[in-house]
């Protein structure tokens, strides 16, 4: 199991910039694809960006892509959401997950951090 810890949300401006922050327990850190997701208010969960194992290969929604970038430190077992040019259509919870496989569901899920993005 790996349990997942998000930081790093707050308010911004239209325009701004976060980074938001997963924290990963565990020593398997480096064996699960993760990913981002956002949940506005009255709004399904939406898939934001995904992560292979060693970071070599990433996924963005069209909505943020040129916009978000997400990485990952293994060594850190950390995975980050550097989120540009922020609009207040961005505001909503985000989460980060884990998987396992590529095409898996993912199985792991933090609490969320809230990102608001004010006009």
């Amino acid at each position: 199991q790996v349990q997942l810890v998000e930081s790093g949300g707050g308010l911004v401006q239209a325009g701004g910039s976060l980074r938001l922050s997963c924290a990963a327990s565990g020593r398997t850190f480096s064996r699960y694809v993760m990913g981002w997701f956002r949940q506005a208010p009255e709004k399904e969960r939406e898939f934001v960006a995904a992560i292979s194992w060693s970071g070599s290969s990433t996924y963005g929604a069209d909505s943020v892509k040129g916009r978000f970038t997400i990485s990952r430190d293994n060594a850190k077992n950390t995975v980050y959401l550097q989120m540009n040019s922020l609009k207040p259509e961005d505001t909503a919870v985000y989460y980060c997950a884990a998987k396992v496989g590529w095409l898996d569901e993912y199985d792991y899920w933090g609490q969320g951090t809230q990102v608001t993005v004010s006009s």
